[in-house]
């Protein structure tokens, strides 16, 4: 019970709209969806699986926010909003994370028993709508921009964005968590700076056509000079 407090405590520190610790415990889904799991997490550790499930799947209905019983979660996660949020049996979750509606940790493959779900580090920030697939890990302090696809490791202290996601920052020191700044905006956007490099070498390839046009065009002219005045000189001979 006193986890389950300081999860509020954290959740109401770290979110500007909450008005108390009390709103957070009466109202917000993320934080009744952690309940539910806690102990859902109990029972299915208990082999008690349709205890559990029946457990998790209520908590579904009720929040919007699927976490199965398997799941590992450690303290401080803030769910924001939290609709549609998918957290498959072999996920597991670090320290002080935030996690933004309609995101996936699901998994990959079908051998039961088998890891198929990501691990994610501690203070990691997972923007809304991203998917993360995979029995691969989130480096600490990492952030997943909004609507990337990850299916591939992540170093601590990156920042992925992108379908497919591409990692587009990288950094071994910590200025701030990006779990407790939320922010998950202002991110280099890795197509655009394609495009503009793109845009360079083409302008670079139009100025060299340009200049060699204007040599060549510069060398026809001295040709027709020079044979203009060897035609001048044979006349004068003439």
């Amino acid at each position: 019970m006193g986890k389950l407090l300081d999860d509020a405590r954290l959740i109401a520190s770290r979110d500007p709209a909450a008005k108390s610790t009390l709103e957070v415990i009466l109202l917000y889904p993320g934080f009744h969806a952690l309940v539910y799991h806690r102990v859902a997490h109990w029972f299915y550790r208990k082999k008690r699986f349709f205890t559990a499930r029946f457990i998790s799947q209520f908590a579904r209905h009720f929040t919007g926010i699927e976490i199965h019983p398997g799941a590992k979660i450690g303290k401080g996660l803030f769910i924001d909003h939290g609709m549609g949020v998918v957290i498959g049996e072999s996920a597991e979750i670090g320290d002080y994370c935030t996690i933004y509606h309609g995101v996936t940790l699901g998994g990959t493959g079908k051998d039961k028993g088998a890891k198929r779900h990501p691990t994610v580090g501690n203070n990691v920030l997972i923007g809304a709508g991203a998917k993360v697939l995979g029995p691969f890990k989130i480096g600490d302090n990492s952030t997943i921009g909004a609507n990337t696809f990850v299916s591939f490791e992540v170093e601590p202290y990156s920042t992925v964005v992108g379908v497919k996601g591409r990692t587009v920052k990288k950094g071994n020191r910590r200025v701030i968590s990006p779990s407790e700044s939320l922010d998950q905006i202002h991110m280099p956007d890795p197509i655009s700076q394609e495009i503009c490099r793109l845009e360079s070498r083409i302008q670079h390839v139009e100025r060299q056509c340009f200049k060699s046009g204007d040599e060549g065009s510069h060398a026809d002219m001295k040709a027709r000079e020079g044979k203009e005045s060897r035609h001048s000189d044979n006349k004068h001979e003439k």
